[in-house]
């Protein structure tokens, strides 16, 4: 984490996160965005909305894995849903679904379900979760899904990548929204 990230556990710390996909399943991005302008983005060749929500909040909690209170808000149900109420369930069935399905996504919900522990053991409060609306006019959001969707079109060039902030990368001026693209103004 840099020096201008929150480094004391008894900090409070609010992050977006998004995830886009060109298609769906298609290439795919994921994104956080602090509210002192860090942020991280990610790029899947091949992947779904859904994975690109769930790894844009995995990578929001293990970016950010010395913050006392962080707040994740994501317009994502999917992602507050499977975080909150449904990784264990699945874990506990064997990852099959209650249809005796396999579970999709397995590996990333492993990989939160590692993170939410870690986070108990090392005696710090659970995420707190907070919906908000996409494409509402939510700041943080709507930069997370400029990140996010900036991600996915690496990703249709075959690339996966994870670029962020916390390792050199210009923070964002978060203070409003990010520019309108050509696809916001298409109603995309």
């Amino acid at each position: 984490m840099s020096s201008s990230a929150p480094t004391s556990p008894t900090d409070r710390y609010v992050v977006a996160t998004d995830g886009a996909c060109k298609g769906n399943p298609g290439p795919a991005g994921w994104a956080w965005v602090g509210e002192d302008g860090h942020w991280a983005a990610g790029s899947i060749p091949s992947g779904t909305n859904n994975i690109g929500e769930l790894l844009g909040l995995l990578y929001a909690i293990t970016d950010h894995a010395d913050v006392r209170e962080l707040v994740v808000q994501a317009d994502s149900k999917y992602a507050i849903d499977t975080y909150s109420s449904w990784m264990d369930g699945h874990r506990r069935r064997g990852w099959v679904t209650s249809a005796k399905k396999p579970v999709a996504n397995q590996g990333i919900l492993e990989a939160l379900i590692a993170a939410r522990d870690a986070r108990r053991a090392a005696g710090l409060p659970d995420v707190v979760l907070e919906h908000v609306r996409g494409h509402s006019g939510h700041v943080l959001n709507s930069w997370a899904d400029e990140r996010a969707v900036r991600a996915s079109q690496h990703a249709a060039k075959g690339e996966e990548l994870i670029w962020t902030s916390l390792r050199g990368l210009e923070k964002l001026e978060v203070a409003s929204a990010p520019p309108r693209s050509a696809a916001d103004r298409n109603g995309r």
